[in-house]
C-alpha cells in the first residue's frame, strides 16, 4: 500500500471558515469550464454533476460567475442575473450540500475583456476609462457549440452614476446567490477584470472620484464590499487577488495589470479588506512555468494586515503549502488544475496516490467529456 505523505496533517484538519466549520484545508478555487446551457448561460444538471463529484474540498469558490448581461467575457459562462440563472445555481448548491461541502459564488464582472459579440445588442464593452485591454484574448461563439478566440473591444467609460449602479448589481447578485443556497460570495477582483481594472494605474485614468490617487481607485472595491457585505455579512464573504511583481507580457496575459509598485497597492487594497471584517482573502499566485514566487516581504505584510483567513493558489504542491502554512502565511490552500482531472484530489493527495492529467482540448466547452468523467482513484 502506498504510504501516505508525512508531515500533511494539518492539510486535512478542519479550520473554521466565517460560520462554518471546513473538513480540511483544501480548496477548489474558480476554474472557467464554460458549459452553461444555451441561450441565456443557466447553470446546468452537468454542472451539478461535476461540482457534487469534487465536494471533497473542504471549500469550494464556483467559476466566475456574471453579475449582469455586459459582465460577460468568454462564451458560454454562466450568469446569476436571472431567475432561470438562479434555479440552476440551486441544482449545484443542492448537490454538494448534499456531500457535506461548502460553496461559494464567485461574482464576476469581466469590465473592459469583452467582446461587443457577447454584449447585449452587440453594444461597447464598458469599463472605468476608455482603455482597450491589451495582451489578452477573449473566447467568442462562432456557431453552436464553436468558437474561437478574438481580440477585446474597444471599451467605453463608464459615468459616474453608472459606477454606483454596478454597485447595487453586486448587492444584487449576492441576494441572487443566497436564493440560489450559497453559503456566501467571492468577489473577483483579480485578472485584469473590472474591480482590478479600477484599482490599477494602467486601466483607470478617471477624474472623478473613482480615479486619481491609490484611495479614489480603491474607492470602488470599498463600496462594492460594503454594499456585498450588507447582503450577506461580512463573515460570508471573501475577494480574490492577483498581485503580480513582474511586468513581462506573459504575466499580463495571464494575470492582468502590473503596478508600479505593486505591493504598496495591495497591501492598501488589503487593508480595506481589514477594516470590512470579511471572511477570507484569496490570493492567486503567477501559476506557468517557472514563475517567481511572491516576496516573504508581501507574505508577511499581507498577514500582519489581515487577521482573516488566508488562502493561496498558483502551482501549489502539497510541500508548498505545507511550507506556507508552517510559516503562518496562508490558513487553506487551492489545487485549480489538479482538481479539473481530480475529483476525488484530497484523498489522493493524502495517500500519495498518482494524479490524472487534464485533457487541454476539453478545458472549455462541450459536453461530460474532459469535465465529469475523470475516474477517482482505482476506478
Amino acid at each position: 500500500m502506498t504510504q501516505p505523505i508525512s508531515n500533511t496533517s494539518t492539510l486535512f484538519s478542519s479550520v473554521e471558515l466565517g460560520p462554518y466549520t471546513l473538513k480540511n484545508r483544501i480548496v477548489m478555487p474558480p476554474l472557467t469550464r464554460s458549459r452553461s446551457t444555451q441561450p441565456d448561460n443557466i447553470p446546468n444538471d452537468l454542472m451539478a454533476s461535476y461540482y457534487a463529484q469534487r465536494a471533497t474540498a473542504g471549500f469550494m469558490v464556483t467559476e466566475g460567475t456574471q453579475i449582469e448581461p455586459r459582465g460577460q467575457g468568454y462564451a458560454w459562462t454562466p450568469g446569476i442575473h436571472s431567475q432561470a440563472q438562479i434555479e440552476g445555481w440551486k441544482k449545484v448548491t443542492q448537490a454538494v450540500h448534499a456531500k457535506g461541502s461548502i460553496i461559494f459564488a464567485q461574482l464576476w464582472h469581466v469590465g473592459r475583456v469583452s467582446h461587443t459579440s457577447l454584449q447585449p445588442q452587440g453594444a461597447q464593452p464598458i469599463g472605468p476609462s476608455a482603455i482597450t485591454a491589451d495582451n489578452v484574448k477573449v473566447f467568442i461563439e462562432t456557431g453552436p457549440g464553436e468558437g474561437t478566440l478574438a481580440d477585446p473591444s474597444e471599451p467605453r467609460a463608464l459615468s459616474t452614476d453608472e459606477v454606483g449602479e454596478l454597485v447595487m448589481m453586486y448587492a444584487q447578485a449576492a441576494r441572487n446567490a443566497l436564493e440560489a443556497g450559497f453559503d456566501g460570495v467571492e468577489l473577483h477582483c483579480a485578472n485584469g477584470y473590472l474591480v482590478n481594472q479600477f484599482i490599477s494605474e494602467h486601466g483607470n485614468t478617471r477624474d472623478d472620484q473613482y480615479g486619481g490617487s491609490l484611495t479614489n481607485r480603491l474607492r470602488f472595491l470599498k463600496e462594492v464590499v460594503a454594499a456585498v457585505s450588507d447582503v450577506v455579512g461580512a463573515d460570508r464573504l471573501g475577494v480574490r487577488f492577483a498581485p503580480l511583481f513582474a511586468s513581462t507580457d506573459e504575466t499580463r496575459v495571464y494575470l492582468g495589470l502590473v503596478e508600479s509598485d505593486p505591493h504598496h497597492t495591495y497591501i492598501e487594497a488589503i487593508k480595506v479588506l481589514g477594516h470590512a471584517g470579511i471572511a477570507y482573502l484569496s490570493i492567486a499566485e503567477a501559476d506557468w512555468d517557472n514563475a517567481p514566487d511572491l516576496p516573504e516581504p508581501f507574505y508577511q505584510a499581507v498577514r500582519a494586515e489581515f487577521s482573516g483567513r488566508i488562502i493561496y493558489a498558483g502551482k501549489y504542491t502539497v510541500e508548498k503549502a505545507v511550507n506556507v502554512l508552517a510559516k503562518g502565511y496562508g490558513d487553506l490552500f487551492a489545487f485549480g488544475r489538479p482538481f479539473i482531472a481530480n475529483p476525488d484530489l484530497p484523498e489522493r493527495m493524502a495517500n500519495n496516490w498518482p494524479l490524472n492529467e487534464a485533457d487541454p482540448a476539453t478545458m472549455y466547452g462541450g459536453t461530460e467529456l474532459g469535465y465529469s468523467d475523470y475516474p477517482r482513484y482505482g476506478e
